[in-house]
C-alpha cells in the first residue's frame, strides 16, 4: 500500500515537473534585449543596447534642479554616465508620483530603450501581434515594463509611461483606459509647462 502512494506521487510529480518546464514564463517573451547592458536604479531597472550611452540618454532626459526640488530628491552629479541616468530616472519617477499625488515607495518596474523606432515596432508587434503606430513609447502592465527607443528619449514622453506605470500599482481595480491615458496625458502636459 506504502509503495503504491510512492509510485503514485513519483508520477504526479514528475508529470507536474514536465509541464512546468514545458510553460513558457513571461519573462522569457523574446524582445531583442539578450546582449544589453543593465542598470539598476531604486526604482527602475534600465536595459539599453550596448550602443547607447548612458550619458547622452541623461543629457536627452535633461532633468533640471526643479524637477529635483519639486519631487524632493536629488541627482548625484559626480558620477557621470549609467548611475547620473539612473539617478535622473528616479527623480524623474518621484517628479510623476508628485504630479498624480500617488506615492508609491516600493514600486520596481522595468526600463527597455530600443536602439531605434524599428526595433520598438518590433518588440510591439511580437507582443501584441499589431503594428505600433504612429506611438513613441508603450507600457505593457503585464510585464511592468515601459518601452522607449533612445531618440525619442524625453521627460516628457518617459514621465507620460511612468505615469501609466504608477496608475496601474497603484490602483488595486484599475481605471477604464481612457481614464488612465488622460492622466498620463495630464502628467506629461504638467512636465511640458515646465
Amino acid at each position: 500500500m506504502f509503495n503504491f502512494r510512492m509510485r503514485n506521487c513519483a508520477v504526479i510529480l514528475g508529470a507536474l515537473a514536465i509541464s512546468l518546464i514545458s510553460l513558457s514564463p513571461v519573462w522569457a517573451i523574446e524582445d531583442d534585449f539578450g546582449a544589453c547592458q543593465k542598470v539598476d536604479s531604486k526604482y527602475f531597472t534600465i536595459y539599453y543596447s550596448p550602443q547607447l550611452d548612458p550619458a547622452s540618454l541623461a543629457q536627452q532626459l535633461n532633468i533640471q534642479p526643479a524637477d529635483e526640488f519639486l519631487a524632493r530628491g536629488s541627482i548625484n552629479r559626480d558620477n557621470p554616465g549609467s548611475t547620473e541616468f539612473a539617478a535622473m530616472l528616479d527623480t524623474l519617477f518621484l517628479r510623476v508620483c508628485s504630479i498624480l499625488d500617488m506615492p508609491l515607495y516600493s514600486f520596481q518596474g522595468n526600463l527597455k530603450i530600443c536602439q531605434d523606432q524599428e526595433q520598438l515596432n518590433r518588440i510591439y508587434n511580437s507582443l501584441f501581434e499589431r503594428n505600433l503606430e504612429n506611438q513613441k513609447s508603450f507600457y505593457v502592465s503585464s510585464l511592468n515594463t515601459i518601452y522607449i527607443c533612445a531618440p525619442n528619449m524625453s521627460r516628457e514622453v518617459l514621465g507620460h509611461e511612468i505615469g501609466h506605470a504608477i496608475i496601474s500599482r497603484y490602483f488595486v481595480v484599475q481605471p477604464p483606459i481612457k481614464a488612465a491615458e488622460v492622466l498620463a496625458g495630464y502628467v506629461e502636459y504638467q512636465l511640458r509647462k515646465q
